[in-house]
């Protein structure tokens, strides 16, 4: 398995991507993990579940949300250590902090107490434009630090016996290679490795290492490299540069185009995939899309030099795996096979936007939902260095790692597609209007029942104050007038009474009509 932390995006173009460093180590915004299982087939699934659990629990990030089979895919044979028990899930949107680095950093022997992890100034970390953390690491018996020469940097360095027909990584090399007019080593290294002739570049890289256990605290190491003179050089890219961005308007259809750029490489770059004179590139391309972007793949379109080519006329290998609602998101695996002198080349394919439920949106809804990097591959090219053979590179395992022979990769742009999205605060709304009408109703018809007991008083009053005749009404006078108050009418004119009843009649069943509309319309 292999699980990665990784913060901005690597920029192929300036910092390259045909060395071991950038094609290996470099990984896609977010998190990344894949996965090769020995168990039997069926069991597969549930031992996903339990490592996505564990690491989540180990690593404190939302790894967890890879369990579901609507974020994870199985590649079939575009992904290098593809084959049947293989799962493949990405998080593009995960931030990484420092809560990440913490629980990563006590897997260390010495945590960050020691060693080159002293290095990890937390500030200084995660101002960078980029920072990834993964893999496994073999444990150290001493410490050693390897300063690389690019070829490219190697080819355009300049030497006093450059002029003399010897040749710039001799000038590395040689014993007084600090007092070349570009730059100066603070510290003289202890080994100097010189990379073997590569088939895919003029120039060859050096390798200095400096042995750390020799320093002490009295004399501690500090490397330094003082530039004399600028130099610019270009790191040796990929055959292909590959990009990728969204076509169309609107929250209903689209498309996603990948664009492939050539890095004009060599010839000698070129001839190394040639036979009988023709030659031929190799791209395998692995594109993963959630269940929501509903993708068709029979649009896909093919573009050679900017002019539409028939799709059967250079895919020599397709597989695609639909997406299914809320199941399993859409896989694409295409192998392209290009001329090796082709300038540009493109592949479009076209999607409709999905619906989601609303208890399925994110809490950040509106800034939209990612599509992961698509990953290009060239099987027929390795990023590997291969040094002179010596007994320290057996002891190295930094250095046996350069020599291993893995494919060049390159990951594209994440993607935002933006969804329909709908307005959160509507049940809030609903809830507070529906509650207000409520409201009026039980006031209003409350209001209506006590007025109506009251009127029943008063007039069942007035009848009585009839029939006991005039005495009492007498009483009630004196008794008024000895208190100085106004007598209030024991009943009120039988025409006013009806037309406030008929008043209140007619309020109560309006306030009843719109609570049920209301309610029948929401409904």
């Amino acid at each position: 398995m292999e699980l990665s932390f990784t913060q901005g995006r690597w920029n192929y173009e300036s910092w390259g991507g045909f060395d071991p460093i950038s094609s290996s180590n470099a990984k896609p915004p977010g998190v990344e993990l894949w996965a090769v299982f020995d168990v039997p087939q069926h069991h597969i699934d549930a031992s996903w579940k339990n490592l996505t659990h564990t690491l989540s629990g180990l690593f404190c990030a939302s790894i967890n949300f890879l369990e579901s089979t609507a974020t994870y895919s199985t590649p079939e044979w575009s992904f290098p250590p593809a084959s049947g028990n293989v799962r493949y899930g990405t998080l593009p949107c995960e931030a990484v902090c420092t809560e990440n680095l913490t629980p990563w950093l006590k897997l260390l022997p010495c945590r960050d107490k020691a060693g080159i992890a002293l290095l990890l100034d937390r500030p200084s970390l995660y101002r960078g434009f980029y920072h990834s953390q993964r893999g496994r690491c073999v444990l150290a018996k001493s410490s050693s630090v390897y300063l690389l020469l690019d070829r490219g940097l190697v080819a355009e360095l300049k030497f006093p016996n450059k002029e003399n027909g010897k040749s710039a990584a001799n000038g590395l090399t040689s014993e007084n290679f600090w007092s070349n007019p570009s730059f100066e080593l603070s510290v003289n290294p202890d080994r100097i490795f010189l990379e073997e002739s590569s088939s895919h570049s003029k120039s060859l890289s050096i390798l200095y290492m400096f042995q750390v256990e020799k320093y002490s605290e009295s004399e501690p190491f500090d490397i330094g490299l003082m530039w004399k003179v600028p130099v610019a050089w270009l790191c040796q890219q990929t055959p292909l540069h590959a990009s990728r961005f969204l076509m169309g308007s609107g929250n209903e259809r689209g498309a996603i185009a990948i664009s492939l750029k050539s890095t004009q490489f060599t010839e000698g770059f070129m001839s190394a995939n040639s036979k009988d004179g023709s030659c031929e590139l190799r791209v395998d391309v692995f594109q993963v899309v959630p269940w929501y972007v509903k993708v068709y793949f029979h649009s896909l379109r093919v573009f050679v030099d900017q002019q539409p080519r028939a799709v059967s006329d250079f895919i020599e290998k397709i597989h695609v795996s639909p997406s299914k609602d809320k199941m399993s998101p859409g896989v694409m695996e295409v192998v392209l096979k290009l001329p090796c002198r082709v300038n540009t080349a493109a592949l479009t394919i076209e999607f409709d936007k999905g619906f989601l439920r609303i208890d399925e949106y994110p809490p950040d809804a509106n800034q939209g939902f990612d599509i992961p990097s698509a990953i290009i591959s060239f099987p027929n090219f390795h990023a590997s260095m291969v040094f002179l053979e010596d007994d320290s590179l057996n002891r190295s395992p930094l250095l046996s790692k350069f020599q291993e022979k893995c494919p060049v990769m390159s990951y594209t742009e994440v993607l935002l597609v933006p969804l329909t999205t709908p307005d959160f605060s509507m049940p809030y709304n609903v809830i507070t209007i529906k509650c207000t009408v409520f409201a009026l109703y039980f006031g209003s018809l409350l209001n209506v029942l006590q007025r109506r007991v009251a009127e029943e008083e008063r007039f069942l009053k007035a009848k009585a104050a009839k029939k006991t005749g005039r005495l009492p009404l007498l009483l009630s006078k004196l008794s008024a007038k000895l208190r100085g108050r106004r007598r209030e009418p024991l009943h009120s004119p039988p025409s006013s009474s009806s037309f406030i009843n008929s008043k209140l009649v007619l309020k109560v069943i309006l306030v009843a009509g719109l609570a049920v509309g209301w309610q029948y319309f929401f409904s």
